[in-house]
Parts: structure tokens; C-alpha cells; sequence
């Protein structure tokens, strides 16, 4: 078994992924995740701190690629013409992978507690990084604050339809619609 095999971080998120949905996440241990991945614990933990974490891989990347689209879009954009560069950009990171994923990662979520609430850490966190990079544009804060919440419904929705939906499109189609959704609806709120 090679120390520092490529691919570990990866293997150790499928791994999870499919012993969480298998046996369910209370029951499953690192030992295990590390045996089905084909790595050694001690691997596993320099890759993740716990268990948990595997949930969020990647999500300081997301984070990063969120921020830098809007920091990127037009100086003349909007606050959510700006958002949705940021969906565009973070969008393109997301693979096959990802895909192939998502509907196992869904169900092991929602059979646990814990998961559900570091999905919920995670949505935050993600708002928080829209936020912040619409307030370095000189967005207001709570237009801002809207704007990055806005941004996290519409990943999130666009996710769920992507993983769902035809293999050769793209997610951020599904991201950018599901932002003009929210755009239309909260108009409607009067």
C-alpha cells in the first residue's frame, strides 16, 4: 500500500460515502472507511480530522472559486449578476464524480443528525464567502448577506437537479436557472 498513493482523498470520500449509505453513519469507523479507501488510517487523518469532515471535501475550494467569480464579474455587475459568476465558476469544479455521488451522499445526510448538521455548517459557510466577496465589491451588507443566501439556494437546488438530471450537461446551467428562479420569486414578495 503506497504511502502517499494518488487518489487517496478521493478514495477516501467514495469509500465513506458508500459504507455511510451501506451501514449508515453512526456504525461506520474510520478504520473502515480507511481499509475500503486501501489506505492506512494515518492517512486517512492527514487528508480529515474526523469523519465528519468527509461530508465537506472540497468546501474550501468551492468557498474559493464562489469568492473569486464574484470578485472577477464585470465592475457594472449586480449584486446577483455577480453571484451568478461565482455559481459559474464554482460550478466548474464539480465532476463526475460529484454526480455519481450526490444521490448516495443525499441519503447517508439524511439518516443522520450529525450529517445534516454539518451540511447545514456548510451551506453558512458558503454564504458567508459570497457575502464577504460582495462586500469587498462595495455591496452593502445586508443586500450582500441576501445576495450570498440567494447564492446558496441556488447551488443547492441546482445541485440536486443536476445530480438527477441528463449526463452530459453541465451544473451550472442548472445553478444559473435555479438562481433566476429565486430572482423572479423574491420580486414577487412585494
Amino acid at each position: 500500500m503506497g504511502r502517499w498513493e494518488p487518489g487517496a482523498r478521493e478514495r477516501l470520500v467514495v469509500a465513506a460515502v458508500d459504507l455511510f449509505t451501506e451501514q449508515g453513519y453512526d456504525a461506520t469507523t474510520v478504520a473502515q472507511i480507511a481499509e475500503r479507501a486501501g489506505v492506512t488510517k494515518s492517512t486517512f487523518f492527514r487528508h480529515f480530522p474526523d469523519k465528519r469532515e468527509l461530508l465537506v471535501a472540497g468546501q474550501e475550494t468551492l468557498s474559493r472559486l464562489l469568492s473569486e467569480g464574484i470578485a472577477d464579474a464585470p465592475a457594472d455587475a449586480s449584486p446577483l449578476e455577480a453571484v451568478a459568476a461565482g455559481l459559474e465558476r464554482a460550478s466548474g469544479a464539480m465532476g463526475p464524480m460529484s454526480r455519481e455521488l450526490a444521490p448516495r451522499l443525499k441519503a447517508a445526510v439524511a439518516a443522520s443528525a450529525e450529517l445534516q448538521e454539518r451540511d447545514a455548517l456548510k451551506s453558512v459557510s458558503l454564504a458567508a464567502a459570497m457575502t464577504t466577496a460582495l462586500v469587498a465589491r462595495g455591496v452593502s451588507d445586508p443586500i450582500a448577506a441576501l445576495a450570498g443566501e440567494l447564492g446558496v439556494l441556488a447551488f443547492k437546488r441546482g445541485y440536486a437537479e443536476w445530480s438527477e438530471g441528463d449526463r452530459d450537461d453541465e451544473l451550472a446551467g442548472y445553478a444559473l436557472k435555479a438562481l433566476g428562479e429565486l430572482r423572479a420569486a423574491s420580486a414577487s414578495l412585494g
